[in-house]
């Protein structure tokens, strides 16, 4: 893990919003502008997609991302790199340590295959997603690919597959990125309740921008 604390300060953030538990969220965040995503009350799943404000089809990769750094997750240094190999943003602070980029967005589909047929009409991160983007006209179904899911647990086992766990995160851990073009982030506040992804409780996270 590789923990680094910001030296910015959220009174002097220019933006600040809460999202609720369970719900999504569409905002720009400007080139050279710092992000901040706040886990409030700890062991909350963030899912987030990151795509390019001047061109929408330009979006977040992660095996690109995974095979420049040649690490599993995600942390402080990181570049993120869009689907034509381009930088979208830097992390320059981490209290977390890691975050997931392999586990993916929970969906009516997985709800099912995972768990129970009944489980299919329970609200999920894909749904969130796709509700942001209808609304904000930019982005389409097609738009909606791997994410990242900041603060998630998702463990690599030995034979090379992966598990759910309990978060490695707490209340006021946070992430950082920097902008290296201008950006469209789409974030899922995490609603699922069947994994312990969010300590089986979502609950609100923040998010900040600094000029």
């Amino acid at each position: 893990m590789s923990l680094t604390e910001s030296s910015l300060h959220p009174e002097t953030a220019a933006f600040r919003h809460v999202i609720p538990a369970g719900e999504p969220y569409l905002f720009e965040v400007k080139a050279g502008q710092t992000l901040r995503l706040l886990d409030l009350e700890g062991n909350q799943a963030v899912d987030t997609l990151f795509f390019s404000a001047k061109n929408p089809r330009e979006r977040y990769d992660p095996q690109r991302t995974l095979r420049r750094q040649n690490r599993v997750y995600l942390t402080t240094g990181t570049v993120l790199y869009s689907n034509l190999g381009n930088p979208l943003l830097t992390i320059t602070a981490d209290t977390c340590g890691r975050h997931d980029t392999l586990g993916g967005a929970c969906a009516q589909e997985s709800n099912v295959v995972r768990y129970a047929l009944d489980k299919r009409y329970m609200h999920s991160c894909r749904d969130n997603f796709l509700r942001a983007s209808l609304n904000d006209g930019r982005l389409t179904k097609r738009d909606i690919g791997a994410n990242i899911n900041f603060f998630m647990n998702v463990p690599v086992t030995p034979e090379g597959g992966l598990t759910f766990a309990d978060g490695i995160s707490a209340p006021g851990k946070y992430v950082e990125l920097k902008a290296e073009q201008d950006v469209i982030v789409l974030i899922s506040n995490c609603p699922q309740l069947n994994n312990p992804c969010n300590g089986w409780n979502p609950t609100p996270a923040e998010v900040l921008v600094w000029n």
